[in-house]
């Protein structure tokens, strides 16, 4: 049975070269790999609103093949509650990358160590750089905030309370966005970081929306912290989009996070401060 369905898509694959694009001489055009190199062989994994039977697997199948994986295999279906099954399915496409047109968001600023970012601050600012840190809406997750605004940091760097030269305001989870508005105008921050993990039905992406949309309602023009956002599902082409300044994702470290604070404000200038009141 393996071998016919080898035979049959392996038929079925267009003539393509493939291999490490970094290599001389090698094509710029990749296909996926499963078993063996440029055959196109993926795994896909999916939810359908159906109970587990022989239908719904047959269901799960034909969704694949309109997907463009034919032949296309079932290795895993269990059922997931009431009236819903969990797949995966496993077979050939036939696409193929184009690596030169592949877009990527290059690092614009350097990595820096702690003292370089100390430094920074000081001779830039004349003062500490005050960050404000939440995860907003009814998002719940801190572990993303917390590994890159608590000492204890991520990935084995400390995080930027760490930096003598930076002072951290983490208000946790679950802040509504007119509370991290206020809370930012109180302490005159430099920057706010917002953790979104929650995805369903886009909702980091109507919540960094509308908190970009409420600091610029809330300051006057050019006085706007440095808004920055983290989470595994955001795109990193879109803070213009989302009326942020810069996109961070998954795997990102503490360091980064304090070598592009540091890169925005001696780029930028510092932003003006109004008085406190009172």
């Amino acid at each position: 049975m393996m071998s016919s369905v080898k035979q049959k898509y392996e038929r079925r694959m267009e003539p393509v070269v493939v291999g490490d694009p970094s290599a001389a001489g090698t094509s710029k055009m990749v296909r996926a790999y499963g078993d063996t190199t440029g055959d196109g062989m993926v795994q896909l994994s999916f939810t359908l609103p159906l109970p587990h039977d022989k239908r719904a697997e047959g269901a799960a199948l034909q969704l694949a093949k309109k997907m463009g994986m034919e032949p296309a295999m079932l290795v895993h279906a269990k059922a997931m509650g009431s009236g819903f099954t969990f797949f995966v399915v496993y077979g050939a496409v036939s696409h193929v990358v184009d690596l030169r047109q592949v877009k990527v968001v290059e690092r614009e600023f350097p990595l820096l160590s702690s003292k370089e970012v100390n430094t920074g601050i000081r001779d830039t600012l004349k003062r500490r750089l005050v960050v404000v840190g939440a995860c907003i809406g009814t998002d719940a997750h801190t572990v993303g905030i917390d590994a890159i605004l608590n000492i204890k940091g991520f990935a084995g760097e400390k995080g930027l309370e760490y930096y003598s030269e930076i002072k951290v305001v983490n208000l946790g989870a679950q802040v509504l966005v007119p509370e991290l508005v206020a809370r930012a105008q109180a302490e005159q921050a430099d920057a706010v970081l917002v953790s979104q993990v929650v995805t369903q039905k886009d909702a980091h992406l109507h919540n960094v929306t509308q908190m970009s949309a409420a600091f610029r309602e809330a300051y006057p023009a050019g006085r706007v912290p440095l808004l920055v956002i983290g989470g595994p599902r955001f795109e990193d082409d879109a803070a213009e989009r989302l009326g942020v300044d810069r996109i961070f994702g998954r795997g990102t470290t503490p360091s980064e996070v304090a070598s592009y604070l540091v890169h925005a404000v001696q780029t930028k200038g510092a932003r003006k401060r109004p008085a406190k009141k009172g």
